[in-house]
């Protein structure tokens, strides 16, 4: 492939890498990080802090022994050192170098970690009665969690925490259901630093043990070309088949969620590559962005490591991990099916070919040049099925990264290469560990006060008690918390606020969470808010909102898929006999498969209006398991089916 013969249409990926981090990001504040020239010293702080922290953490998995909450400060500590080095108070602030502010706040962030070591056994033996420095050191240390917050993941999560830790102060002011005795500022203090239910809650615990270790795992695997591996390999498998490379992107994505667990990060790392593939080949821009947004926002849903929330769900479910992973396994298929079926029908639809054999990788070749490369994942998968925990799966994943790279000498890891993934281990670790940090102010709160309970309550009662209602409501609710929120955080609010509401009209616990999970995620590809979709159009040169409604039309299924969950428990493997699951396997992927036809207005050939609304008809009966909602929905896509496969052949029978 040349780029003179797949000139993009948008942005040029020869103009490369700078462009692209731009775009980024415009739409991702998670992006605007310093970048220290090589050399420099801050650039040498920076790297020696990360480093020490992945050290650390891989001390901590191997042999190390803390208490719980000393293991928190420790890791909150690393977090928001490495934070103020890297993140600039203001947009106009110096890339150059961290200023004054910036080293009194990496000071006290290294305070606020070390009095908790210090500290936490006489507070133990006093029965935790707190003193007046207790006060101060949580003073400072919830203003550094919510500046850390406001820096990296933008003013929506602060601003959040506020208004929870206002709702426990003026409880009293607020009349009916809601309202409550109120909290003084000392005990809402004592809760959300000195205790394991508010910062250093089970989110920042999940953080500092499985997640930071999946996320260092990633990293390796980035160091060894496992990038370049996943998209020659995808080219090699779907390159040559009608519109390629959009298919490219549905399989390069969907892999690259395995080590990068930002959906916006997976829309820059591959649609880089896939986007201007797809436009040189005829994809229109917004449908290319579109494709690329809801691909790499199923990477997070997709087994075997998924997003970091997965692994919070685990904790607060207090099941195995690899509960969650199989349970998310068919429902992701489906996700990824729908895509695929959308982007076949487009190609087909407008004619689109896919590029020629001798552009395209052989997969034999990449096969067995980098093919050792998915040892780790296998390792992984392995232990998490076996019942091992995911840290030690995570710990041993690393060393098999590792080991693995020895077998190639284009994948051996270098001294340097391990300490660069040491390095970018840590720093990728930022977001998603601060974003814990601060939704620990929202879970204590809402423990405090019963908030959660309360409005569970009041939904239920707003929803009559009818379960579809509920549903929605709950969905909406996700939604909304989702705009311009990390899906961790989004996750765990909804744990907090939504889950517990579905369980107690008798949803599976399991399912209910899930339910939370994908909403959260799929806020990225949903208009007016979504950065997955943003992202993708700022590659693409397209309108960001066009890219937005396309990607919800070709991930139409993301909407749809948990509810059939909810309803078919058998689909997460929750209940039911092999029988049971094969046939609500058979009817979900007929649904996922109609609704993406009608989608595309496009099944043999172009649908009508009354075929299109048969399909829709026929794919929503489906999520509701049953003999009669079976006999529509499947009779539905069959009919359609029939009447278009009649019609052509009469119409090849007149052209013959």
């Amino acid at each position: 492939m040349t780029k003179e013969r797949h000139k993009p249409q948008g942005p040029d990926p020869g103009a490369g890498v700078e462009l692209i981090d731009q775009i980024v990001e415009k739409y991702d504040v998670e992006s605007r990080f310093r970048k220290y020239n090589a050399g420099t010293l801050w650039a040498y702080v920076t790297s020696a802090v990360a480093i020490s922290m992945s050290l650390y953490q891989l001390w901590l998995a191997s042999i190390g022994i803390l208490p719980a909450i000393k293991m928190r400060a420790v890791h909150l500590s690393f977090i928001l050192v490495l934070i103020f080095l890297l993140y600039p108070a203001r947009a106009g602030s110096r890339r150059d170098r961290p200023s004054i502010l910036d080293l009194g706040l990496i000071t006290a962030a290294v305070a606020i970690g070390w009095y908790i070591l210090w500290r936490y056994n006489s507070f133990a033996e006093s029965g935790g009665f707190a003193n007046n420095t207790d006060y101060y050191f949580a003073a400072v240390a919830c203003l550094l969690v919510l500046e850390g917050a406001r820096r990296t993941v933008g003013k929506v999560l602060p601003i959040l925490a506020l208004i929870f830790v206002g709702y426990a102060f003026f409880g009293k002011l607020i009349p009916g259901s809601f309202g409550h005795q109120g909290y003084t500022i000392t005990r809402l203090l004592e809760m959300l630093y000195l205790s394991t239910d508010g910062i250093f809650g089970v989110a920042l615990g999940v953080s500092a043990t499985y997640i930071f270790l999946f996320i260092l795992f990633g990293a390796f695997l980035g160091e060894t070309g496992m990038a370049r591996f996943i998209n020659d390999l995808s080219m090699a498998l779907a390159g040559r088949s009608p519109g390629g490379p959009a298919k490219v992107a549905v399989f390069a994505s969907g892999l690259m969620g395995t080590i990068n667990g930002s959906a916006v990060a997976n829309v820059a790392t591959t649609g880089a590559f896939t986007i201007p593939l797809m436009k040189g080949v005829g994809y229109r821009p917004h449908f290319a962005g579109a494709v690329e947004a809801v691909a790499s926002t199923g990477g997070q849903i997709m087994p075997p490591v998924m997003g970091a929330a997965a692994f919070i769900m685990a904790e607060i479910l207090n099941v195995q991990y690899r509960v969650i992973m199989l349970a998310a396994l068919i429902p992701a298929v489906l996700y990824y099916l729908a895509c695929y079926v959308g982007v076949h029908l487009e190609a087909v639809k407008s004619g689109l070919k896919g590029l020629p054999p001798d552009q395209l990788p052989r997969g034999r070749l990449v096969l067995k040049e980098r093919g050792h490369l998915i040892i780790p994942l296998v390792v992984i998968v392995y232990l998490l099925v076996k019942g091992y925990t995911p840290t030690f799966s995570a710990f041993y994943g690393i060393v098999a990264a590792v080991a693995a790279s020895y077998l190639r000498p284009a994948t051996r890891l270098s001294p340097r290469g391990l300490l660069a993934a040491l390095d970018n281990g840590a720093r990728g670790a930022i977001t998603v560990a601060i974003a814990c940090a601060v939704v620990g102010f929202i879970v204590g709160v809402s423990s405090l006060t019963s908030l959660g309970l309360k409005l569970g309550d009041n939904i239920i009662s707003l929803a009559g008690g009818n379960l579809i209602l509920t549903l929605i409501l709950a969905a909406i609710t996700c939604l909304i918390l989702g705009m311009g929120m990390p899906t961790t955080a989004v996750y765990i609010v909804a744990a907090t606020m939504a889950a517990p509401l579905l369980v107690k009209i008798g949803i599976n616990p399991v399912a209910a969470h899930l339910f939370a999970f994908y909403f959260g995620n799929i806020s990225n590809i949903t208009p007016p808010v979504a950065l997955a979709a943003f992202t993708g159009a700022g590659i693409a040169g397209a309108d960001p909102t066009r890219v937005g409604w396309t990607a919800v039309r070709l991930g139409i299924a993301a909407f749809i898929v948990p509810f059939m969950f909810v309803y078919s428990p058998e689909l997460i493997l929750q209940q039911g006999t092999p029988v049971d699951i094969l046939t609500a396997t058979i009817t979900a992927i007929v649904g996922v498969v109609g609704l993406g036809a009608a989608g595309a207005r496009y099944l043999l050939k172009d649908l009508t209006w009354t075929e299109t609304i048969i399909l829709t008809i026929g794919a929503l009966a489906l999520i509701k398991p049953g003999l009669i909602t079976d006999i529509v929905g499947l009779g539905g896509f069959v009919l359609v089916y029939l009447w278009q496969r009649t019609h052509l052949k009469k119409v090849e029978g007149v052209g013959a």
